[in-house]
């Protein structure tokens, strides 16, 4: 991989050229584009990384926040990224102060990336490089969801080392899939099929809310799915219980009319070998009474 030239970081501005007087960055007008909502804001990765990264007093995970050295009026030198991280700094101070002022922070942020846009893509690799080199910035990442099209590629990467940028080493992971280390934040930036996600060795994926409820929803989903196959087989279970019962039932039906049968059968022959002894009595007793007493 080719390793571009990379920035000498000048030093922070005279403090003549700063207006140091007001309290607050003031209120600048958001993008026109919507590309870091699109893989950014609506994808909830932003809330995806606060909670993957801790210590929420410390830790900012931050978008379209304006980033200086101080808090200053104008919008000249101030750039806004698409998404800044910074780890022990004071929460508080950027509410306050409606941007991150580096020197009243006391260190710049850790992790900076810009999506590309169709205005802001040479900018992007240029100037805002070179700026966010002169403020320290640990690492400097680009995103361009449509592969080459804005940026020489997909992803790319610069981590300050020894006072300098130097590119990070993006890899190929197979057909779409793209994938880059942050030392800073400890997780692989990943271009997957024109989105960015985000993986950690220990844990995998992070997770965003869509795909959270998501697969909730998936589990919950399978979970019915599976408690209906267990009722189906139960009911199987059960209705092929009753079947054998049911045969049970009329095999006992047939016994006990066989026996009824087989009853009605010996009281009918019972019957009628009363009556013919019956006839044989009587016919005995008719005989006995016609014939004639013996005569003395």
């Amino acid at each position: 991989m080719t390793t571009p030239a990379v920035i000498n970081p000048a030093a922070p501005p005279a403090a003549d050229d700063i207006v140091s007087a007001p309290a607050a960055f003031p209120d600048f007008p958001p993008r026109a584009d919507m590309m870091n909502t699109e893989n950014i804001h609506d994808h909830g990765i932003q809330a995806a990384l606060r909670l993957y990264l801790g210590n929420p007093e410390t830790t900012v995970v931050l978008g379209e926040v304006p980033l200086y050295w101080r808090v200053r009026t104008g919008r000249a030198g101030v750039r806004i990224p698409d998404l800044l991280i910074a780890f022990h700094i004071r929460r508080a101070l950027i509410s306050r102060q409606k941007g991150y002022a580096i020197e009243e922070q006391g260190k710049p942020p850790d992790f900076v990336l810009e999506v590309a846009s169709d205005t802001t893509a040479v900018n992007d690799q240029t100037d805002k490089r070179r700026d966010y080199a002169n403020f320290g910035v640990t690492e400097y990442w680009l995103f361009d969801p449509d592969w080459g099209q804005r940026y020489p590629a997909g992803l790319m990467g610069w981590r300050m080392v020894n006072g300098r940028y130097r590119r990070i080493a993006v890899h190929r992971h197979g057909p779409g899939r793209y994938y880059g280390w942050s030392a800073a934040l400890g997780l692989y930036l990943c271009w997957e099929d024109g989105r960015l996600r985000w993986y950690a060795p220990a844990t995998g994926y992070l997770r965003t809310h869509d795909e959270e409820r998501s697969g909730r929803i998936a589990e919950q989903d399978a979970r019915i799915a599976t408690e209906i196959d267990l009722d189906t087989e139960r009911t199987a279970r059960i209705a092929e219980r009753e079947a054998r019962i049911a045969t049970e039932i009329d095999r006992d039906a047939e016994r006990t009319a066989r026996i009824a049968e087989r009853e009605a059968r010996l009281a009918a022959e019972t019957q009628r070998d009363a009556a013919q002894s019956e006839v044989e009595r009587l016919r005995a007793e008719i005989a006995r009474l016609r014939t004639p007493p013996d005569q003395p």
